[in-house]
């Protein structure tokens, strides 16, 4: 299949040992070394003061993000549409909403009720940044991020114009964390274009590809290290490379797929001879 080009106009990542972009893209390049304490959680001023303090991990990390990268690309968030990927959802909820149901059902709190569906985060989003485009929420296993990045590349050009893509997952509680895999807390986003604006930063030529091999994870393990067991941490060799830049990373769509991506800087892209 032939290549197709995107563009990445921001970035946004946070993790209990990430605390936001520009901090992890000097921690991921090995120029200064992770926080030994978890970070803070962080607080997402696009919601009110009220709704911050009650938001659930899913909700304030994604949104964290998701701002970080709109502020990077310089991108009113309201005007943008969204891709949303979670592989679990709010696991946290989601074993409150268990133990409540099994015991006392008629205290089932319905803030709690609503977090919990996949969507939550998204449609926080939406009401936060006062967004009327379209938003995606997508869950796939343990190929979620590839899936979720293949959805956002696929709008930006199908469609001509940028999109938010947000990917995050938290850590399983009680019975559940027998069930499903997940610990700490990731959250990581790109804004996407199909064209190079003066707000690009990186370009990224990307393809399926029939998966012959296993991803290719640059993460050192140090780096690894900083998501470890989170559901997300698939996403993390991509933002290495970002990092990094320029390289190339595999993402796994599924058993028999893989996206490919090649990644450089913008201005050294500019100056490379045409293949």
């Amino acid at each position: 299949m032939a290549a197709d080009t995107a563009y990445i106009e921001g970035v946004g990542i946070w993790s209990d040992r990430l605390p936001g972009w520009n901090a992890a893209r000097r921690i991921l390049r090995a120029e200064t070394a992770a926080p030994d304490e978890v970070c803070q959680r962080p607080s997402p001023d696009l919601l009110p003061p009220n709704e911050r303090r009650r938001a659930p991990d899913t909700v304030a990390i994604s949104l964290a993000v998701g701002s970080e990268a709109c502020a990077h690309a310089q991108r009113d968030p309201s005007t943008l549409p969204s891709v949303f990927a979670s592989t679990y959802g709010d696991l946290a909820v989601t074993d409150y909403m268990c133990k409540t149901l099994a015991s006392t059902p008629e205290l089932v709190s319905p803030t709690r009720f609503h977090n919990s569906v996949h969507n939550a985060a998204a449609g926080y989003w939406a009401i936060a940044t006062g967004s009327m485009r379209p938003y995606t929420a997508i869950s796939a296993d343990r190929y979620s991020f590839g899936n979720g990045l293949l959805e956002a590349l696929v709008q930006a050009k199908s469609n001509a114009e940028s999109v938010v893509f947000v990917a995050y997952d938290i850590a399983a509680q009680g019975p559940l964390a027998d069930v499903v895999s997940s610990a700490g807390r990731f959250g990581c986003a790109l804004v996407l274009g199909d064209r190079p604006t003066e707000n690009a930063q990186y370009v990224l030529h990307w393809q399926l590809r029939e998966k012959e091999q296993e991803p290719h994870n640059g993460s050192s393990t140090n780096n690894a290290s900083l998501v470890a067991g989170n559901a997300m941490a698939p996403a993390l060799p991509m933002f290495e490379v970002i990092a990094r830049a320029p390289g190339h990373v595999v993402c796994a769509l599924g058993p028999k797929l893989s996206l490919v991506l090649d990644l450089a800087p913008v201005n050294e892209h500019a100056h490379r001879p045409a293949p």
